[in-house]
């Protein structure tokens, strides 16, 4: 369960930090900075939670390696969904 929350809260902070930076495409412009601050602020729970449910070692690498997986995959869902709009 704790490692679901955690999956769940690194995710959404990696999405709000996407969607607060210039270079994001999902919207006609960034979202605010206090939603890059919530980014991170739900990054760092989110840590947390990896480091309460398997250590440390293991907590961080999660993070990071969550938090990259939805800095990767932003800006290859957002070609995807123009490439939709764009054949339909």
């Amino acid at each position: 369960m704790i490692t679901a929350c955690a999956l769940l809260l690194c995710l959404a902070g990696g999405i709000c930090i996407y969607l607060a930076s210039k270079q994001q495409q999902w919207r006609a412009q960034a979202l605010p900075r206090n939603a890059l601050w919530a980014g991170w602020l739900l990054a760092i729970l989110g840590t947390a939670a990896w480091i309460v449910a398997d250590g440390a070692g293991v907590g961080v690498t999660a993070s990071a390696s969550t938090l990259m997986l939805a800095w990767v995959s932003m800006p290859y869902l957002s070609w995807w969904r123009s490439a939709r709009k764009a054949s339909a």
